[in-house]
């Protein structure tokens, strides 16, 4: 009984397809997956929504302080619109963007200074120099205005501007000395 052994090799891979159990495939995935287990990812969205919803809420938050909480803090405008005078925007782009770039400096400032009975004296003395300052831009705007643009016109408004910031910026450091000498006595108190 001389068989070809070709022929048992395709007798036995018909009869192996049709007993193979209906359950090999899952077996083989299994055995697939405990041979090399596939590694979870893990979703961070949830991530993403909590530090977006973080992000709007301080943004909120400092939006808020800013606006709504400077409300007692002056801020110093320029140009008005009963007061038909002629700014430094007027004469040139590069003009208007120094004085906005000085006027924003100046607003910024006077918005970062925190106002308290303590330092009240003091930041009354400064807006009374700041209110001087005001009126003598408002008086070279004039000026401005009647007799044209000029090189000395020009450089005194700018000048001003510059007084104003360099103002506030002292303002600023003595409240922060103020501050810091008020809290070095009352951790001296606290210390007898």
């Amino acid at each position: 009984m001389a068989r070809d052994i070709r022929e048992l090799f395709k007798e036995e891979a018909r009869s192996l397809k049709d007993t193979m159990p209906g359950n090999h495939q899952e077996r083989f995935l299994e055995k697939l997956n405990k041979a090399l287990p596939v590694e979870k990812k893990y979703s961070y969205s949830w991530i993403k929504v909590a530090a977006s919803i973080v992000l709007f809420l301080g943004a909120g938050f400092g939006a808020y302080n800013f606006f709504i909480t400077n409300e007692d803090v002056p801020v110093i405008e320029v140009a008005t619109t009963t007061n038909p005078t002629k700014t430094l925007g007027d004469v040139s782009p590069g003009l208007k963007k120094v004085e906005d770039y000085y006027l924003a400096s100046i607003n910024l400032e006077l918005s970062k200074i925190k106002f308290t009975d303590e330092n009240k004296e003091l930041f009354d003395g400064y807006l009374a120099q700041l209110g001087e300052l005001d009126k003598e831009y408002r008086r070279l705007s004039v000026e401005l205005t009647e007799s044209g643009p000029s090189e000395l016109t020009i450089n005194a408004l700018i000048d001003n501007l510059k007084y104003r910031l360099n103002l506030l910026y002292r303002l600023r450091e003595q409240v922060k000395d103020l501050n810091n000498n008020e809290k070095g006595i009352e951790s001296q108190a606290k210390s007898i």
